[in-house]
């Protein structure tokens, strides 16, 4: 019997996750099908029940429902600890008569820097710019994995101070503060071992960089959960300092394929997934989840 899965957002054109899924699915010889749903906000939970009435296996939920979505399932206890803790849900999983959401995040991240800066984390100084979901990704993967400081960045002082409070009691030896003002950014950003934008800055042409190249030495690693082809802005920029840089298609990849472990309770094959989403990419497209 076909299974059926899909994406939720809004809007969702943008989105290449069924690119990707489809042709995980085809490599893989599944019989499977994977739709994207442009879902607004208001008709979010008679959509989500409607569809978990009707037996959907698993969904992925992006901008702008992750924190919502939870509130549509059955029960509060259908959300696993990670996306409970994160107070973000991306990946829906049936689990018998009932969706469960889960937070694959976390893992994309996780793997994406292994995979792509040879990192774990662990001892390691980071900067990271941002404080919204996806801020809160890294810096849970990264106080999980035993970074030794993370130094929190955001236009918005009042929520780089709220994102610090939010992780300070999970952060375990990890030392968490807050950047203020140039000189401090300046300062971090040549001590880090690993600077991270997760803004969505150099989404779009013309955006400025999230910080400024010249504050960065050689050697450090720089991600930028940010995609465009052929590639960001900033890695660009990092990359002429003698960095060593990638931009957000390993996450995307990393965290879709965590998504199809958890529904298919098998490996994904990332390499037909990776090359799925780079093919897509060099199409004129925008980037997105």
């Amino acid at each position: 019997m076909t299974r059926v899965f899909g994406i939720l957002g809004h809007p969702i054109g943008h989105s290449l996750s069924p690119i990707m899924h489809a042709a995980a699915l085809k490599a893989a010889q599944l019989e499977g099908f994977y739709a994207p749903f442009d879902v607004p906000p208001r008709l979010l939970p008679p959509v989500v029940a409607g569809l978990a009435a009707a037996g959907i296996d698993g969904l992925n939920v992006t901008v702008p429902h992750k924190t919502r979505i939870a509130r549509c399932l059955a029960s509060p206890h259908d959300v696993d600890d990670t996306a409970a803790r994160l107070g973000a849900v991306n990946t829906l999983v049936r689990r018998g008569h009932r969706l469960v959401g889960c937070n694959t995040d976390v893992e994309g991240f996780r793997q994406a820097l292994r995979h792509e800066l040879k990192m774990t984390g662990e001892g390691a100084r980071v900067l990271l710019i941002g404080a919204g979901g996806a801020a809160r990704a890294v810096g849970w993967a990264l106080q999980e994995a035993g970074a030794e400081a993370i130094w929190v960045l955001n236009r918005t002082p009042s929520r780089a101070e709220q994102l610090r409070r939010w992780l300070r009691p999970h952060a375990g030896t990890t030392a968490v503060r807050v950047v203020s003002g140039r000189a401090d950014a300046a300062k971090v950003a040549a001590a880090a071992d690993l600077v991270v934008n997760a803004t969505s800055l150099g989404l779009h042409a013309g955006d400025p960089l999230p910080l400024d190249p010249a504050w960065l030495r050689q050697g450090v690693s720089v991600f930028d959960l940010v995609y465009r082809a052929p590639t960001t802005a900033l890695v660009r920029a990092a990359r002429r300092r003698g960095a060593l840089a990638a931009d957000g298609v390993a996450m995307l990849v990393y965290q879709g394929a965590e998504s199809f472990r958890l529904w298919w309770d098998r490996p994904a094959p990332v390499a037909v997934m990776r090359q799925a989403v780079e093919e897509a990419l060099r199409r004129p497209r925008r980037g997105g989840s």
